[in-house]
């Protein structure tokens, strides 16, 4: 079978793993989940076979590391029912509205911030010691925490501080370290070298799950920043993939741990370090940080067959305004296509075949 929805592709390591051994649930020992949006919807059915089904037939010990709505994927895996958790979190992901006045382009920051504390509480509220307490999954919630000027939310501080952080990154990526700083929620090892960029780890617990995951996922000026996160230092707390927009960091394997591969369902083939760096087209390029990883992406001719072409994304909130309706119906049509991808990489994993792996 031809893989005409899905693509495969491997960094060296994962290549070399692949043709030697082939892929088993348990080669598996990091997922990454990256922020995008309404672009991880189409990776929800996906997200759905790994976790539900294939990651089933192992014991070891993943580490789940995810940044925005890849955050909210990523605790969503470690529910005692995480299937139904995914179709909820489709479902709630689709259906969110915020009615515009005439001539309003988008909601004030505070409204959208005070919903989505609302859905959080009603999704997680009662079963965050779920998330925390998994047997196998280890969950590493990034975000960006705010520095300098950067540290207080206000009318010219933010749009000046990102102004900064944006030319400070364009010369060097290690210097958007003097705007922001990874903050990475955790109570485990960190999978992944941090000399790249200034990084902080924080213990998650059941005080600061819901802020650090509302914090992971507070675009600025779309939502406002988390502040008062409890065990974490002063200051705004932003979206995790200001600094870590695809999480394209020099992973690693725990002490004590068995070497795996990085398992990547992700909806491009390029890694991109972090958000500022979307126009960055030099910084898209693999690097030996992703030596053993392979990713699972959307054939980019699948994705010019799905409603207007590209996958649901931010600008379709713009795109359809008040009209609910037509966006939810163009986003279940994604949906519900995006079936085939985990169906061919379950038909691909019966029958490997490496002449449809393509490099990273």
């Amino acid at each position: 079978m031809r893989l005409q929805a899905l693509r495969i592709y491997a960094a060296p390591g994962a290549r070399a793993h692949l043709a030697a051994h082939g892929l088993q649930a348990a080669d598996v020992s990091c997922i990454p989940a990256a922020a995008g949006g309404p672009k991880g919807l189409v990776l929800g059915r996906l997200d759905q076979f790994l976790f539900g089904q294939w990651l089933a037939q192992s014991a070891q010990v993943v580490d789940l590391v995810g940044a925005s709505i890849g955050a909210w994927r990523m605790a969503t895996a470690c529910l005692d029912q995480p299937v139904a958790g995914f179709q909820r979190l489709e479902r709630d992901y689709i259906a969110q509205h915020y009615e515009l006045a005439p001539g309003q382009r988008r909601p004030p920051a505070a409204q959208v911030s005070q919903r989505f504390a609302d859905n959080l509480q009603a999704f997680y509220g009662g079963r965050v010691a779920e998330v925390l307490n998994h047997p196998r999954y280890r969950l590493h919630i990034l975000t960006s925490r705010g520095r300098h000027v950067l540290r207080q939310d206000g009318r010219w501080r933010t749009p000046l501080g990102y102004a900064g952080a944006f030319l400070a990154n364009a010369v060097h990526r290690k210097a958007l370290g003097g705007w922001l700083e990874r903050v990475v929620f955790s109570n485990a090892d960190l999978p992944f070298a941090t000399h790249d960029m200034v990084t902080r780890r924080v213990g998650l617990s059941a005080h600061n799950f819901m802020p650090a995951l509302q914090a992971s996922c507070s675009i600025p000026f779309v939502l406002e920043p988390v502040t008062g996160i409890p065990g974490a230092p002063a200051g705004c707390y932003w979206d995790g993939g200001i600094t870590d927009y695809h999480l394209h960091l020099h992973y690693t394997v725990p002490q004590g741990r068995a070497p795996g591969l990085v398992l990547y369902p992700h909806f491009q083939k390029a890694v991109v370090p972090g958000w500022l760096d979307k126009g960055l087209k030099w910084r898209h390029r693999p690097t030996g940080a992703l030596h053993r990883m392979l990713v699972l992406a959307p054939n980019p001719e699948w994705v010019r067959t799905l409603p207007n072409g590209k996958l649901p994304d931010r600008t379709d909130f713009t795109r359809y305004g008040n009209d609910l309706a037509g966006r939810m119906a163009v986003w279940h049509t994604a949906v519900a296509e995006s079936q085939r991808l985990a169906d061919e990489f379950a038909q691909w994993l019966a029958r490997p075949d490496m002449s449809q792996v393509l490099d990273l």
